[in-house]
């Protein structure tokens, strides 16, 4: 195996810490129009540091101007507002205070916040508006918050419009949280909120800019955020009633299209407004960023961003994974539970992650084709691969924490680090300040 590791040498791009680590990888994006940038868990402190010098010099290089992250739409509208100079936030964690839904430490941590700062920074010194740095959450879990936000700015805006939205999205008012909605609807047809949702959408879509004359907003701003959170109400409606009754794979495909349809609706929103096309960093895991094609998701009849953006970009769309031998990870032990920082056992020894482990290099990258060599290399073999997300269950990793995968086909640019450490939340839990230390064996689990 090590001399099968050697074959891959001269492809393989040194990350030590220096300005020029990821020269080859912008060379490697050229002209691309949307860059995918994944993380093979939510919780990695090299992930979210990497992903942010990648972002930095796409934006300064490369005339980037969105990034789209796996977060909600109107929690990281503020985070917008924030980078903007709008807004009464007074600096970036106070910006990110929205991000309470579980799980919180996704976006509330010193890597993402130091981001978000520098993003503001950089807003500052802008001239031109179409230089000017927007970043929107493309995720579809805020149905109440949505509804919440439509209502209170309708409310500034014209009364009886309010009343409506009201009467409409009243439809949800007896049930405690999406879920149980989405189970009551699953049984009973006529106890759904379909119609009430599409008829409030294509109002807001119909009605024109003069309408929208909130003076916290430019008419357009206005308009584009209410008729976004409209949107996901109108799909968050179907996604929770598509949980019960129908296959998983049901639920992931209208989530992934609900992204691709944000970063659609951003594209559509920034060329009305400053006359160019957008170029867009969407921030997701490796599950979402990386071709479902090159996977066994494809198996089960589930697409992903990655697979739509190929689709609709061809070669005008790049993709970046990350990956990871061992180390510790910030995650939880159940879905709602406290953050805790998790040691990660050494990746299995059938895994992309332990063949990149036979390195000399402990952080690196490999363009997967750059050379003819590296797609022959690769073809060879399927490799199981690890996605950690906000749950990780050591106790029964190989079930639920690894999925087979034909990398050349899933990513055009992998990114390993063979030694992880745990993002570091804002708001730490007793589990994570006193997780003990890792094995006296670590990062080797020997």
């Amino acid at each position: 195996m090590k001399k099968m590791m050697n074959v891959l040498d001269p492809f393989i791009h040194s990350i030590e810490g220096k300005e020029t680590d990821y020269d080859v990888l912008m060379d490697h994006i050229a002209d691309a129009r949307v860059v995918l940038l994944g993380e093979a868990t939510h919780g990695t402190q090299e992930f979210y540091a990497a992903r942010a010098e990648i972002t930095k010099r796409l934006i300064t290089e490369k005339k980037f101007t969105v990034i789209g992250i796996e977060g909600d739409w109107p929690d990281t509208y503020r985070v917008n507002r924030f980078i903007h100079h709008k807004g009464s936030d007074k600096n970036a964690a106070e910006a990110l205070a929205d991000y309470k839904r579980f799980p919180a430490w996704m976006w509330r941590n010193k890597e993402f916040a130091s981001l978000v700062q520098w993003l503001r920074t950089y807003n500052q010194g802008v001239c031109e508006k179409s230089d000017v740095i927007d970043i929107f959450g493309l995720d579809v879990y805020s149905l109440h918050r949505s509804i919440e936000i439509i209502i209170s700015e309708l409310e500034k805006i014209d009364l009886q419009a309010a009343k409506e939205a009201r009467s409409r999205y009243a439809c949800f008012d007896a049930y405690q949280d999406p879920q149980e909605y989405g189970y009551i609807s699953s049984l009973f047809l006529n106890k759904t909120c379909h119609s009430e949702v599409m008829d409030q959408f294509i109002d807001l879509k119909n009605k024109e800019i003069s309408f929208f004359k909130n003076e916290d907003m430019d008419p357009e701003e206005e308009k584009f955020y209410i008729e976004q959170n409209a949107l996901v109400i109108k799909n968050a409606e179907e996604y929770y009633r598509s949980l019960f009754g129908q296959p998983p794979s049901v639920s992931w495909n209208i989530r992934d299209r609900h992204m691709m349809q944000t970063v659609s609706a951003i594209e559509q929103y920034k060329k009305e407004t400053t006359g160019q096309d957008a170029k867009i960093i969407i921030w997701a895991h490796n599950s979402h960023v990386g071709d479902a094609r090159g996977t066994q998701m494809a198996s089960y009849g589930q697409i992903n961003i990655g697979q739509l953006a190929k689709e609709l970009y061809g070669a005008g769309a790049i993709s970046v994974g990350f990956t990871m031998y061992t180390g510790t990870v910030s995650a939880a032990s159940a879905w709602g539970g406290n953050v805790e920082r998790k040691y990660v056992q050494p990746a299995f020894e059938d895994s992309i992650e332990s063949f990149f482990h036979l390195s000399d290099k402990k952080a690196f990258y490999i363009a997967l084709d750059e050379d003819p060599a590296i797609y022959q290399f690769f073809d060879t073999k399927d490799y199981l691969q690890r996605a950690i997300g906000v749950v990780y269950l050591p106790q029964v990793e190989r079930h639920s924490h690894y999925f087979s995968a034909e990398i050349t086909r899933q990513f055009d640019v992998i990114i390993h680090f063979d030694v992880s450490h745990a993002v570091e939340p804002f708001d730490k839990s007793t589990e994570w300040q006193e997780a003990e230390d890792a094995p006296e064996t670590f990062p080797f689990g020997v």
